[in-house]
């Protein structure tokens, strides 16, 4: 099969979408697919053209997500030609590859990663012509013929459905993780300190701001407690945001605050958490709480979205998601007092091989 991945963002750019489509483009090409990936390229330094094995990648330089949304679709048409199918994913990238599909007679599959509805008006950091503006375009998407909708959760798989997607147009296919790059990376904690660790990328619904609230009603405690923050430095106005509530709430003195670490060193300091806060207000399915789990660093969850789904071992889940919510289970995890369940895996060969089955039952369908 030739497969055309059309991507906002792919690697060397990390996060949850780019960790599994570059695992799936590598997969793919072991198994001598051939994958030809159309993306924006991100930094100078990145070459506009790259190949390994059967994989080729193009970068073009449209200067934000949004051009991206508009323009990419030139590029997409013209490398859609010899492709079998494309795959693309929610948001930006999905309107320029299903142009490009029904131009070129190609079947278009997407992949959602989430599905927000009326969250859009519920989040921070987003004034009301925003929080419209991006709900209806998310509603376009749904109402777009793609040949298939892919959930990476049930609680997305049901969020498509109920947003109007057809059952029959919906599947699900878990996101996976390779545990062998966690196999030398297991929880263990300093015994002199306690530390509450929040990682992952820059967002509005990622509830750093609760995260923060919390942080400033947690008491004094004989135990030395560390708070630290590990996030990108992108989007800058959203890292601006974050840094004016340390100030207002004096934080600055309470908090280490670290940045871009390569992912060797993001495993280390997992590991040497107390534990992991993911407070996010939805989440589609979570790489971050995966890994974390893989590590076996215990978990405070906020519980929505896939978060419960998802989520095992040694945990804590807030019942409502406000700052003196996530303080009460800050202090659980001080005094020892988890939920535990048996450990779930995701693995990256399922997810593989799912994905490798949906294109062939696609290409041979009408």
């Amino acid at each position: 099969m030739k497969i055309l991945f059309v991507l906002e963002n792919y690697y060397p750019h990390i996060g949850g979408v780019e960790t599994l489509f570059h695992n799936l483009a590598h997969k793919l090409s072991e198994q001598n697919h051939q994958v030809v990936i159309l993306t924006t390229l991100k930094n100078a330094e990145d070459p506009a053209t790259e190949s390994h094995g059967n994989i080729q990648i193009y970068r073009k330089n449209y200067f934000n997500r949004y051009l991206f949304t508009f323009f990419a679709f030139f590029a997409a048409f013209r490398l859609a030609k010899d492709c079998d199918l494309i795959h693309t994913t929610s948001y930006n990238a999905a309107l320029p590859a299903w142009i490009a599909g029904r131009l070129r007679g190609k079947k278009v599959l997407i992949t959602f990663h989430e599905v927000w509805g009326d969250l859009w008006f519920k989040l921070p950091f987003m004034s009301k012509v925003g929080a419209k503006l991006h709900y209806l375009f998310e509603q376009m998407l749904l109402k777009l013929n793609f040949h298939k909708f892919i959930g990476v959760s049930n609680f997305t798989k049901n969020e498509l459905i109920a947003q109007g997607v057809s059952p029959e147009k919906v599947c699900m296919i878990y996101n996976g993780l390779d545990y062998s790059e966690f196999k030398n990376d297991k929880h263990h904690p300093s015994e002199q300190s306690f530390t509450f660790t929040f990682f992952g990328r820059l967002g509005m619904s990622k509830g750093i701001e609760i995260l923060l609230q919390a942080i400033e009603q947690m008491p004094s405690t004989r135990k030395k407690v560390i708070y630290q923050l590990i996030v990108p430095t992108e989007p800058k106005p959203f890292l601006n945001e974050i840094n004016n509530i340390i100030d207002k709430l004096q934080l600055r003195n309470k908090l280490t605050i670290k940045h871009n670490l390569p992912f060797d060193q993001l495993k280390k300091a997992i590991a040497q958490s107390s534990v992991v806060i993911i407070p996010s207000y939805s989440e589609g399915f979570c790489f971050a709480a995966v890994e974390t789990m893989a590590i076996g660093t215990p978990i405070i969850s906020s519980g929505k979205g896939a978060l419960a789904e998802v989520i095992s071992g040694k945990f804590i889940q807030m019942t409502e998601l406000t700052g003196a919510q996530l303080r009460d289970a800050m202090q659980k995890a001080l005094d020892d007092d988890w939920q535990e369940t048996p450990l779930k895996i995701f693995e990256l060969s399922d997810t593989v091989d799912n994905y490798i089955s949906l294109y062939r039952n696609t290409l041979i369908s009408k």
